[in-house]
């Protein structure tokens, strides 16, 4: 009797990335460590307001083998208040430059939809931008991508974190999603932006339900051809629908994370980078028995 022969073609692809000219290529799942330079995440233990929190999380990150940091100063934790593009500035500029002079080999980006703090960073020298809205906030973070030859992570949200809530009516959630998502990806690249990551959005725009029926469908994002991000990290869709803390949610954070794995996400944005990482590795064991069958 023959035995049967398995093969797991998710992942098999590689994805390169144009970064300032320099190729990057993930070639296996990569896992980017949070750094949350605001006073009000919805996860209180990623709040890092001061410089030493700042250093302290970074240094773990990597310490626990983040390959990634995505820095940001904005919250966009439903109904967070709006802030200045200074103020924003002056809240990340300590993680921006100790990161860059203190980990050279970490791709860092910077989580922003506001085009000056895009710039800044960029100036600074900081690998892509990581852009919330899409573009659909400031569309010049496109052009600007474009001039410092980064990528831009584009996801999909509605509205502004202050609005977002409230525009959640979907006739066919995963049909407007990727057509939404599309039409903004279409508008970066005529503005010259070459490489693009993708990110759905959990937890932007969308209920409890909606996430998890769009997660469900993660693979179809594989249709824009660019890498996948997946940032679920202790969010609503794991703490709500098992009715527990932000705080008690990093088994669920675990168990979505290997799916999205499986489903072919590229990128895992997270608080938690050591069981991230486990989680990696041991997914990537599986994978590799599985070819030898």
């Amino acid at each position: 009797m023959e035995f049967l022969r398995f093969e797991n073609t998710t992942f098999s692809r590689e994805r390169v990335l144009n970064i300032r000219g320099k190729l990057f290529t993930i070639s296996a799942p990569q896992v980017m460590g949070i750094v949350n330079c605001t006073p009000d995440s919805f996860y209180s233990e990623s709040q890092s307001s001061t410089i030493e929190k700042q250093q302290k999380l970074i240094d773990l990150h990597v310490k626990n083998g983040a390959t990634w940091l995505d820095i940001g100063g904005y919250s966009s934790r439903p109904g967070a208040e709006h802030i200045s593009e200074k103020e924003e500035i002056e809240r990340i500029k300590f993680a921006v430059s100790y990161a860059l002079e203190k980990y050279p080999d970490i791709q860092i980006s910077v989580d922003t939809f506001q085009s000056a703090v895009a710039e800044y960073a960029l100036e600074q020298g900081i690998h892509l931008i990581n852009d919330i809205s899409g573009g659909l906030i400031n569309p010049e973070i496109f052009s600007i991508a474009a001039d410092y030859q980064v990528p831009c992570i584009l996801m999909h949200m509605r509205g502004t974190p202050q609005t977002m809530a409230q525009q959640n009516h979907y006739d066919n959630l995963l049909q407007e999603v990727l057509v939404e998502l599309g039409t903004q990806v279409e508008k970066a690249r005529t503005a010259g932006v070459k490489d693009i990551i993708i990110d759905p959005g959990f937890g932007f725009a969308k209920n409890s339900e909606q996430n998890l029926k769009l997660f469900s469908f993660l693979e179809a994002f594989q249709l824009f051809d660019c890498p996948v991000l997946v940032g679920i990290s202790r969010k609503s869709l794991i703490y709500k629908t098992l009715g527990i803390s932000a705080e008690d949610s990093l088994n669920g954070t675990t168990v979505l994370n290997n799916i999205a794995l499986d489903k072919g996400a590229n990128i895992l944005r997270v608080h938690d980078v050591k069981e991230a990482v486990e989680t990696v590795k041991l997914w990537e064991k599986i994978r590799g028995s599985l070819s030898m069958i």
